[in-house]
């Protein structure tokens, strides 16, 4: 079979995963979108001169190295050429409703799913008045991983310039009350809406969060069923082939903060020992 990997050339998760579907296929090819010429006209896409819909499938483990808007273009010519018969994991339009913050937590909250309290405007003074509420929150970009971009602001005096300044860059800020994390968070890992495998998340002292990118480290955990299962509804609405759901154990409960688009590989790796990327492939030819 002939499957390409949607990567990123030089990502460590995109480089194993086609690594992997080479050792199991006889056959490689990393697909960077930047690349990708999308012809209507002939009802396909290229990269290189080769025609995509050449291929057997596509596994779309990233779409670009930072998210950005740019990244649901990318999305629509994956979804013209799945439209027209090219099998893919996860459908392009499928991971349009996770990549968008809000788009995810929109879904997330109608689907019942326990997230921390969360403001959306586009007003200084409406965003004011959430911090006020919450007394501290963090703002969120509606386009990133790893807690890059986002600001916590507490209440009081200076908070009125602080979102100001934040809102010059964020049209619409999305703001979520800071919750008593402990000092660890959780990725719950799903695989073809099945549950994988759990690996947590533990802070720095002194962060805020619990991402590597802010020295965080990954660790083993065991979760509870009730935990389990709620970060299987959570993902179920979206239908995607991988993905990693974040939860947080808080005071008041297990609470989600959202459905990864692509979910990762090595948290799994280094704290549960397992070689995602032969799992994920597994599935895709068992689906094929």
């Amino acid at each position: 079979m002939k499957i390409g990997v949607v990567g990123v050339k030089g990502g460590w998760s995109s480089e194993l995963l086609a690594e992997t579907v080479e050792k199991r296929t006889g056959y490689g090819l990393l697909v960077e979108m930047d690349k990708v010429r999308l012809d209507l006209d002939a009802e396909t896409a290229y990269l290189n001169g080769l025609d995509l819909r050449e291929l057997d499938a596509l596994i779309i483990k990233k779409i670009g190295a930072r998210y950005s808007p740019d990244l649901m273009d990318r999305l629509e010519t994956l979804r013209f050429l799945n439209r027209q018969g090219l099998p893919m994991f996860s459908a392009p339009e499928n991971i349009m409703r996770v990549l968008d913050r809000l788009s995810c937590t929109v879904g997330l909250r109608l689907a019942g799913i326990p997230m921390p309290p969360t403001t959306i405007t586009e007003s200084v003074d409406q965003a004011l008045t959430a911090v006020e509420k919450y007394e501290e929150a963090v703002f969120k970009p509606l386009y990133t991983s790893k807690a890059r971009g986002m600001t916590v602001i507490s209440a009081g005096e200076g908070a009125r310039e602080k979102i100001a300044e934040y809102r010059s860059n964020h049209k619409t800020m999305y703001i979520q009350k800071t919750i008593d994390l402990g000092p660890q968070d959780l990725g719950l890992v799903f695989l073809g809406g099945e549950y994988l495998t759990t690996y947590a998340r533990r802070k720095q002292i002194g962060e805020w969060n619990t991402t590597t990118a802010s020295g965080g480290k990954y660790g083993a955990f065991t979760p509870s069923d009730g935990v389990i299962a709620l970060a299987k509804k959570a993902q179920e609405p979206f239908g995607l082939d991988f993905t990693c759901v974040d939860v947080a154990l808080t005071p008041d409960g297990p609470m989600v903060f959202e459905v990864s688009a692509f979910g990762g590989f090595r948290g799994i790796q280094e704290a549960c020992g397992m070689d995602a990327a032969s799992l994920y492939v597994d599935f895709v030819l068992k689906r094929l």
